[in-house]
């Protein structure tokens, strides 16, 4: 059940973080852009103590980590 979660806040932030950065793309696309931006985004989260409190609050750190990753990505292309 967590895993599905998990995969459809990866979802909802791969799709913010496509938004916010002006980028539009599959969906498959934007389910591994949300899930590599929750994993970061929860690593960063923790380092600086900061932490996600509900599902909104889960969804705002995955979606801050995926755009950053989406950040990344376009400086090394």
């Amino acid at each position: 059940m967590s895993l599905i979660i998990f995969l459809v806040i990866g979802l909802i932030a791969g799709a913010l973080a496509s938004y916010i950065m002006g980028r539009q793309q599959d969906l498959l696309i934007n389910l591994l852009i949300g899930v590599v931006g929750a994993v970061v985004g929860g690593l960063l989260a923790g380092l600086v103590g900061i932490a996600a409190y509900g599902l909104i609050g889960q969804i705002i750190i995955a979606t801050i980590g995926a755009v950053i990753c989406l950040w990344v990505w376009q400086r090394m292309r």
